[in-house]
Order: C-alpha cells, then structure tokens, then sequence
C-alpha cells in the first residue's frame, strides 16, 4: 500500500527524497531499491512504476545534483561580474558550497559511478553545469593573444579538478578538521596559483 498522504505526482520525488537520504547516510552502494522504498513508505513493487531499477534511481539524484549546481554555478559567476577574475574564483567556491549543502546529490553525481552515456538527461545536466566553469575561464583568457591563449576547456577542467580535490580531502567533514587552512583558503591559493602559472593573471595579484 502506498503510504498515506502520498497521491499521484509526487510519489516518484519521495523515493527520490529517500535514496538521497540513504546515500548521505550509507553511500551510494550502501542501500538497495528495497530500503528506498521502505524509506518512502511503499512496497518495492511501487519502486518500478517510476523507475527501472536502482541505478536509475540514483541516475535521477544524480540529474537533480547537477540542476541545483549548475543553477549555484550560474548565479555564483553572476555574468563575469564584478571581474572576469572574481567570478572565476566564485565558481570555485560555489563548488565547495554545493558539496557541502548537498551531500546526497554530491555522492551520486560523482561517487555512484552511474553511466552518464546510459542517461542523456543526466549528461545534458552535467554539460550545463560544465558549461558554466568554461564560459568563466574564457572570459579569464581574452586579454591573451589567440595564438598563445590556453584552452579554456582544459583550464576550466583542471579547476574542476582541484576544486573537486578540495572537497574530497578537506571539505566533506567539518571545515578545515583535516587542514590547518579553510578549504576555501586552499581553493583560492591553488587557483591563483595555476592562473598564475598559465599567464592569465599578474604575478602580483
């Protein structure tokens, strides 16, 4: 029996609601299909009127993570304002956040290990949230010239890289418990640090 208070239309968005609850808790291969339902308050069989299985599932809490951050992304780059450079960085810092604020969508858009080629509307998402961090970086990169301008795209991904690093290392218990800096401390300096490195910023700044 489906669970009262639930009608039609949002039953699909609790199961959703308790397989994030379940990641934050146990990761996203410490639950089976069985123990979202039971979360949501509904038999099993209810589970597959709206999804496949339980890696399409975790496929849609992983769709809806990267919504969320894309939409923290679009509002941290704020279109390039106050400077190319500020909202750069601010994109760096929306990652940290999101982690953060979002633990359950965060593991299951990168820990799960579902098949974004499997998903379009799981890729399309990721590609938004992508898009976001390189429009940032081109905008870093136009005071070079063309011929000597590094790929925006392979900027924007090491970023990526070094803020997904943060999180992982020093960002995903309390802040700073493992690190002598705040994570956005150490986000901040790396990236200044690699732009530095690159060209696309004053040795000075």
């Amino acid at each position: 029996m489906v669970k009262q208070g639930y009608h039609h239309g949002n039953l699909r968005q609790a199961l959703i609601d308790a397989a994030l609850a379940l990641i934050e808790a146990q990761g996203p291969q410490g639950f089976t299909l069985s123990d979202a339902a039971k979360s949501a308050g509904v038999t099993p069989a209810a589970v597959y009127r709206h999804f496949a299985g339980r890696e399409d599932l975790i496929a849609e809490c992983a769709r809806q993570g990267f919504e969320i951050f894309a939409d923290l992304m679009e509002h941290a780059y704020n279109g390039g304002q106050p400077t190319a450079l500020a909202a750069f960085e601010a994109t760096g810092r929306a990652y940290l956040a999101f982690a953060r604020k979002f633990p359950g969508h965060y593991m299951a858009m990168f820990e799960s290990g579902v098949n974004f080629n499997r998903n379009p509307d799981l890729a399309r998402a990721s590609e938004r949230a992508r898009s976001v961090l390189t429009r940032a970086a081109e905008a870093l990169s136009q005071h070079i010239p063309a011929a000597r301008r590094p790929p925006a795209a392979m900027f924007a991904n090491h970023v990526w890289a070094l803020s997904h690093g943060v999180v992982e290392l020093f960002a995903r218990g309390a802040p700073g418990s493992r690190s002598p800096f705040p994570p956005e401390e150490l986000l901040e300096a790396g990236i200044g640090i690699y732009l530095r490195g690159l060209g696309l910023i004053a040795p000075d700044r």
